[in-house]
Order: C-alpha cells, then sequence, then structure tokens
C-alpha cells in the first residue's frame, strides 16, 4: 500500500524533549512523506522535534503554546489549516491536543486523531474526556494497554480507537553492524555489559537498576553497567551512583545517536520501568538487533517482551527477581539465543515501519474513503 499524493496531513506536538513519543511523531512524518503524502509539523520552534524535523525535510510551523495567546494562536492555525486544505491532524500532547484540536474542528478538518503514547492515570476524567472524544475523531494508542485505560476511563467504543504501534527500521536496526565505545573498559575485558538506553526520566526506573547492579557485584557477577540517555533525572542518577558506591561500575554515557550500535553492545537491555509505558521503542529496537531484554510488567512491556517467548519479565520493583532474571539471561544461552531469534522474527513480521504505515493508511482510508480513491476533500 501506498499514501495517494493528494494526502494532506498535519501532526502537532508540544513537548520540548526528545524521547520515544517525538521519535514516533518525526518516524510518521517521514514515512508518509516518502509514500506521497504531503505532511507537515507543527511544534514549538524551541523543541528538538522542530529542529530534527526541519532538518529532515519536513514542512515545520512555529506552535505558540503560551497560554495568554491561545485565542490568537487557535485562529492563526485555523486559518493555515484551512489554507492548505489539510484533511487529517494527528495530535499527541495535553496542550496542542486542545490547542490544535480546537483550530482543527473550527477549520472544518474532516479527520482529527489524538494519538496517546504513555499509560496515565486521568484526576479529572470529566474534563481529560474531550481530548479523546470532542478533540477526536478516532484515538490511536501504541499499546493495548494504554487502549484498555482510556476504554474503560473515558467509555471510549472499540471503533473509536485504534492501537498502532510504533515501527522499527530493521534495516538500521539488525543483530549485524558495528558496536559502541560506550567506556574505557580497561582490565575488563570480557566482562558482560548490561544496560539501560531511556530518556532519564523518574519512571524508567533507574534507581531500581542501580540497586539490580549493586545486588549483582555482591552475589560476585563481574559486569559493566551503562545508562544512555540525557533528562531531568541525571544529577538525581549521579547522586544514588555515589551512595550506592557504584561509581567504578556504572557510566552514564549521555544521550547517543547510533543506538543500534549501543544496543549490540549489550549483553542485556534492562527495562526496570514503573510505569507510564506504551509499547517502549527500545525493546523493539533491541529485539530487532538480537539484544537479550529483561523487562518491567509495567505497561506495554510485556506485550513486545513476552515472557519466555522473546525475553524476560519481572513485577515492577522486584530486584531480586531482576536480578535472578539478568544471571540467567548471561548463564542460560541456548534459552536466550532462542528468546532473542523468536523476538527478531516478531519484529520482522509484525513491528516493522512499513508495517506500522500500513495500519494507518487502513485507519485514515476507512475514516475517509473518498481519500482511498485519491479523491481530495475540500473545505465545508
Amino acid at each position: 500500500m501506498s499514501f495517494q499524493g493528494s494526502w494532506r496531513l498535519v501532526h502537532s506536538e508540544a513537548s520540548l524533549g526528545w524521547g520515544g513519543q517525538e521519535h514516533r511523531v518525526l518516524a510518521e512524518l517521514v514515512g508518509l512523506k516518502n509514500r506521497g503524502a504531503w505532511v507537515s509539523l507543527l511544534a514549538p520552534m524551541d523543541s528538538i522535534i522542530f529542529d530534527r524535523a526541519h532538518k529532515a525535510g519536513i514542512e515545520t510551523r512555529h506552535l505558540d503554546t503560551r497560554k495568554m495567546f491561545y485565542p490568537i494562536s487557535m485562529l492563526r492555525i485555523k486559518y493555515w489549516l484551512r489554507e492548505h486544505e489539510v484533511q487529517i491532524v494527528n495530535t499527541h500532547s495535553s496542550r496542542d491536543g486542545y490547542l490544535v484540536g480546537l483550530a482543527a474542528r473550527l477549520a472544518r478538518v474532516p479527520l482529527l486523531i489524538r494519538s496517546r503514547h504513555i499509560d496515565v492515570s486521568y484526576a479529572q476524567p470529566w474534563i481529560s474526556r474531550h481530548a479523546f472524544t470532542t478533540f477526536a475523531d478516532h484515538v490511536l494508542t501504541t499499546s493495548e494497554k494504554i487502549a484498555s485505560n482510556l476504554k474503560s476511563t473515558f467509555g471510549l467504543l472499540d471503533n473509536h480507537i485504534s492501537m498502532v504501534p510504533t515501527g522499527v527500521d530493521v534495516e538500521r536496526f539488525s543483530p549485524k553492524g558495528c558496536k559502541a565505545e560506550l567506556f574505557e573498559r580497561k582490565d575488563r575485558d570480557g566482562w558482560p555489559v548490561i544496560g539501560m538506553v531511556s530518556v532519564l526520566r523518574s519512571w524508567k526506573g533507574h534507581f531500581d537498576f542501580l540497586e539490580i547492579a549493586r545486588q549483582l557485584r555482591k552475589r560476585g557477577l563481574k559486569a559493566c553497567y551503562v545508562i544512555v540517555g540525557e533528562g531531568p533525572q541525571r544529577e538525581n542518577i549521579l547522586r544514588k551512583i555515589d551512595a550506592l558506591d557504584l561509581a567504578e561500575d556504572v557510566w552514564l554515557a549521555g544521550h547517543q545517536e547510533n543506538i543500534p550500535d549501543v544496543l549490540r553492545t549489550l549483553d542485556v537491555l534492562v527495562m526496570p520501568s514503573t510505569g507510564h509505558e506504551g509499547i517502549p521503542q527500545v525493546g523493539l529496537q533491541a529485539l530487532a538487533c538480537g539484544t537479550p531484554v529483561v523487562g518491567s510488567d509495567a505497561g506495554g512491556i510485556p506485550e513486545i517482551i513476552r515472557p519466555g517467548e522473546t525475553g524476560r519479565i519481572c513485577p515492577v520493583g522486584k530486584i531480586a527477581l531482576f536480578v535472578e532474571a539478568i544471571e540467567k539471561a548471561l548463564n542460560e544461552m541456548d534459552e536466550t539465543r532462542r528468546m532473542s531469534e523468536e523476538g527478531l522474527r516478531f519484529v520482522q513480521q509484525t513491528h516493522s515501519v512499513n508495517h506500522m504505515l500500513d495500519r494507518l493508511e487502513q485507519i485514515y482510508s476507512h475514516h475517509l474513503p473518498s481519500l482511498r480513491n485519491g479523491n481530495e476533500i475540500r473545505r465545508k
């Protein structure tokens, strides 16, 4: 399948950071553009995704999310959407969901999508519900867990919501390729490398990872531990490393662009997230690289790291069970290799970028059947 050249899509993203959600937005933009659609991004000019989208050849427009300028911003977006005869708008964060969602409604955009990437609770569901109903003709989630939560919280019908996990570039993420030099091994050649790859956020489980490292050291395992990524928890993680006397064992490698090389370097990827997870992209990327994974049962992680099938899963916060699972991943090599091979097949068959784009095309075509035939929808 491929998108018709006449399709005109806009994504909006209010986040300034750079994590899995922003990766997903850019992947959709680039993928749909390559399939012939006209695409554009609405995002703050000082956001990372604005810069990266621009460098990727995506048309970008500044999104002013300051509350005092909401009315002006909304009207400008409305007229811009009408001027460009946009047919599909996909919003991704709370702030742009309301701002761009209202503008799209007033511009009479034929199809308004609301994407949800993380699993959270809603303190005021009677208000939050509007983001997924009033300002959404259809809702997209990255995991079944998120979809189930939205259905039960807001009473959404099955035909109002779809699950489309983020696709992996299986050519870039593969077992074959270079490995990253993340630290000086000194006298540690041959030691297994155990790592985390994520934005440094509180719910990603970095403190649990450090406690796991401490317990593995107490049990006599000689290993190198690497934390890849940047984020607001960096200083807290550094303090925890000092408090646990792990400065000689744990390296903070910072942000890395060469994630396939990083994953191929790891003997075990650990995902000890404590909550909010959809389908973590790094989990799929690790499977595509053949890297063994030990993850928590938070959010949608068990949907891809299937216990005993594609990896090992432990209950959130159960340090002793993580320690045991990591030891098994390193020592039971035949079983670990079997899981890695199954994980690779799983990603290639169901979670490639093309699979994601095909699924999106099916959803858009279902809601806008006239576009499926290449007929342009004009303003009402």
